[in-house]
Parts: structure tokens; C-alpha cells; sequence
């Protein structure tokens, strides 16, 4: 059984007509129900800014799911693709922990029934309750190898009592040691002026692969590539998560900390597309946009490009 606290609304966009030749995501997707065959994509909402909170950051990203919904609805789909939405987890007063478990249990339903998970976010404390699903899941427990690849300019490594959006990573490292198993955690788009050296010693320690956002330009393709190829390498399942701070400030301002920096959309794209056709990719999560603070909706619209680029994409694997 899933455990979303909201079932979900009804979509709506713009309509040129019936038929395939006139599909957009509005009229493909459908609400979640158990008995569905295996093989679809299922979008599920994590209405949370606590973790960003409790990091000081600005909240505001709670509202970051309907954002992304409204984006993604009039995107014009390639053909025919299985769409569904299971609706919100929704964390409420202050209660982070008991929100991450429920997404936890969610997500580990509905990879167990076969489906690819897309989680919206929320803030990054999305990628604890993300992980729970993962780590619990069929695959996992039977021993499939599991990575996480972490686009984002910060590590979210630290090691705070009490757990934030800056804590995931550190509580994905502790969870897999409890489990007798090593985090395979590699991290594109690391700003060095946005992590201390306590944060980058950390990492080493964890044995964290990471390329810092200098590294990731267009005529840095070939090695961001390259290190994108041996993360798959080493994996059966794959978990992404996307922090819309890894972009430009320019591209992606609807965040609690815009890049000064960031690497550029298509680089992200690029690395999107590597991920979508390796066939490995069970859940992905989208992270910290806030609606308040965008312009123009160009955070959420990029980050619904993201989004539908793997889904598409997918779709063409099936």
C-alpha cells in the first residue's frame, strides 16, 4: 500500500484536440491504483520545506509539487506513454521524519509493483525519504547494487543532530553502514565557495566521487560523461536527484540558494539522457523549488523539461 496523505487532483491544460497526434501529459496521465500493471511512471508529491527550515534556508518549497504539476501538464508527450499520479505525502507540523518514512513506503510499493518512481519536491530532505524507498525495495534486499547520483552544488553531508536538508547524504551513508552495505554516492556540480573543508573532507571519507561545477561545461562534456558512465558502471539501480540549485541563477532563480555559478542546462540534459538510457534508472526526485521566489516559472518549467525528457525517454526503452 502507498502512503500519501493527499490523493491526487485532476490535471488540466491546453487541448488542441483528440488523439495521439494532440497528446500532452494532461491527458495521459491517470491516478495511481494497486492493480495496475507493471511499467509505468508514477509521480509522487512530497509537500515539505521543514528540512529547509531547520537549515535556514528560505522556506517556500512545500508548494514546489503543484508547481511542478502545472508545468509539466500542456507538455506535448511523443506518443502514447503510462502516466500516473499517486498524490502528496505531506509533512505537517514540523513532523519531518514521520513524512520521509511514509514517502519511504511509498515509493518502496510502488517500486516493488514494478513502476519508475518520480518524486516532486520539496525541499532536499526529499532525498532521505526517497532513499528509505529505495533501500528497502525488492531489488535492493535481494542484493541488486544501488547508487545515488546527486546533481547538485552542495555535498548535504553534514553531520547536525538533528536532520535538515543538508543531512540526507550523511543519513544515507549511516543507514547503508547499518545495513552492512557501502553508499555509492557520486555528486555532479559541487560549488567549492558553497561547502566547507570539513564538507569536502567528509566526502572523502565516505569515499564520495564528485566533480566540481568548473568541471561541468559544455567543453567539459567529455569528462562529465566519463564520470557519469563509470557511476552506471558500478550499478544495477539507479537513484537521481536533481537539486534545481546545481543550475544557473539565471536559469533556475526559484530556489532557497541560487547558484552564482551552476552548470548549465545542458549539461544537466546531457547527463539526464545517459541516465534515462541506461535502462537503470528506478527513482528520480526533483528538489527545492520554491514557486515564490521564481521568475517567470523558469525554475519549475525547466525542471519540468527535466522530468518529461526521462520519461520520454523512457518510454522509448519500453
Amino acid at each position: 500500500m502507498t502512503a500519501v496523505d493527499h490523493p491526487p487532483a485532476g490535471w488540466s491544460g491546453r487541448d488542441d484536440g483528440p488523439g495521439a497526434a494532440h497528446l500532452r501529459w494532461h491527458n495521459a496521465i491517470t491516478p495511481f491504483v494497486r492493480e495496475s500493471p507493471p511499467g509505468a511512471s508514477v509521480l509522487v508529491g512530497f509537500r515539505s520545506d521543514e528540512g529547509v527550515r531547520r537549515n535556514k534556508g528560505r522556506t517556500g518549497a512545500a508548494r514546489g509539487p503543484a508547481a511542478l504539476r502545472q508545468a509539466l501538464a500542456s507538455l506535448a508527450l511523443p506518443g502514447p506513454t503510462r502516466i500516473m499520479d499517486a498524490g502528496d505525502v505531506a509533512v505537517e507540523d514540523g513532523d519531518l521524519e514521520s513524512g520521509q518514512e511514509r514517502l519511504g513506503r511509498t515509493v518502496t510499493a510502488l517500486l516493488d509493483r514494478g513502476h519508475m518512481v518520480t518524486v516532486l519536491g520539496g525541499g532536499h530532505e526529499v532525498a532521505y525519504g526517497s532513499y528509505l524507498g529505495v533501500s528497502r525495495s525488492a531489488a535492493v534486499r535481494a542484493g541488486a547494487r544501488w547508487g545515488v547520483l546527486n546533481l547538485d552544488a552542495h555535498f548535504d553531508l553534514r553531520g547536525d543532530e538533528i536532520p535538515s536538508s543538508g543531512t540526507p547524504f550523511r543519513q544515507m551513508a549511516e543507514g547503508e553502514a547499518t545495513a552492512g552495505r557501502v553508499l555509492n554516492y557520486s555528486v555532479l556540480g559541487i560549488s567549492q565557495p558553497s561547502n566547507t573543508v570539513a564538507l569536502f573532507e567528509t566526502a572523502a571519507t565516505l569515499g564520495v566521487r564528485y566533480r566540481l561545477d568548473e568541471d561541468c561545461t559544455i567543453a567539459d562534456l567529455a569528462g562529465v560523461r566519463e564520470f557519469v558512465t563509470d557511476f552506471l558502471a558500478a550499478v544495477d539501480v539507479v537513484y537521481l536527484t536533481i537539486d534545481l540549485d546545481v543550475l544557473p541563477a539565471a536559469v533556475a532563480p526559484g530556489v532557497s540558494a541560487p547558484a552564482a555559478f551552476g552548470v548549465p542546462v545542458e549539461v544537466i540534459q546531457r547527463v539526464c539522457d545517459e541516465v534515462a538510457r541506461s535502462g537503470k534508472l528506478a527513482v528520480l526526485d526533483v528538489a527545492e523549488l520554491n514557486p515564490d521566489l521564481d521568475v517567470d516559472n523558469r525554475t519549475a518549467r525547466t525542471a519540468a523539461r527535466l522530468i518529461h525528457r526521462i520519461v520520454a525517454q523512457r518510454r522509448e526503452l519500453q
